[in-house]
């Protein structure tokens, strides 16, 4: 059975974390199958919208342990470095929108490639979880980087250092994602906000991400020429026309993503 499961429909790229026997841990093959996915996504000029959730009752419950204590397995030294530091940079390198669509309980570095995504919705019955003090590591896979940017210091300190389990509702409360939905119609919003992003001007949410990319690293007057720049670049394109056009015209646009 493949550990990634991966389809491509209406302009969406859906990828499915695909170990739910073992609460979609990531091992090597499954990290890897993930980089392969995005990588993909990134080549196809189809795809203009990438989701990401998990099969059966768990987004990821992080790295399977029992590869890390295999004296045959990759090693500490290779966990982060092959496997999840890859796939952090691809997913916000990525020049289209990911949506992380969290099923069930987000845990380590599960929680962490969530965060990482551009918009990210739970199910009412989904939770998020620091856990790495549990087992006497720091948390990676962006943590430290997105956690605190998303909530605070203050806050992210104390959901790392105790490990706290939060739920979808108090995740959407104190701004570590953006919604969450019931249980019932979860699938179905998840999808349909994936139809959203998959219509609006891909080339434009590409830029709007790089803008905010940058946003991390640049002072104010540095980051109003990245806007100026990127601006001049989203307006040379054909869904700025059509995006004027229909506006002037007093009827929905139809953006083609170029």
């Amino acid at each position: 059975m493949t550990s990634i499961l991966f389809e491509i429909k209406n302009s969406i790229a859906f990828i499915t974390l695909n170990r739910p026997e073992k609460y979609n841990a990531f091992n090597r093959e499954m990290a890897l199958d993930l980089q392969e996915k995005l990588d993909q996504c990134e080549k196809n000029i189809a795809v203009r919208c990438v989701s990401i959730t998990g099969a059966g009752k768990a987004f990821s419950a992080g790295q399977d342990l029992a590869e890390v204590i295999d004296p045959n397995g990759p090693g500490m030294e290779k966990i982060l470095s092959q496997h999840y530091n890859p796939i952090i940079k691809k997913i916000r390198d990525l020049s289209k929108p990911v949506l992380a669509a969290i099923n069930g309980v987000a845990a380590g570095a599960g929680a962490n490639i969530a965060l990482s995504c551009d918009v990210v919705i739970a199910s009412e019955n989904a939770s998020f979880i620091q856990a790495f003090s549990k087992i006497g590591l720091i948390p990676d896979s962006g943590g430290t980087f997105f956690l605190p940017r998303l909530v605070g210091l203050q806050k992210a300190s104390a959901i790392m250092m105790l490990g706290d389990k939060i739920s979808a509702a108090e995740a959407e409360r104190i701004g570590m994602i953006y919604k969450f939905f019931p249980a019932t119609t979860f699938v179905s919003e998840a999808e349909k906000m994936a139809v959203i992003l998959s219509q609006l001007p891909t080339r434009a949410l590409a830029f709007t991400k790089e803008a905010l990319n940058k946003s991390f690293q640049q002072n104010l007057v540095q980051q109003l020429q990245t806007e100026d720049t990127l601006q001049q670049r989203a307006a040379a394109t054909n869904d700025f026309k059509e995006g004027v056009a229909a506006f002037i015209e007093k009827r929905k646009a139809e953006f083609k993503g170029d």
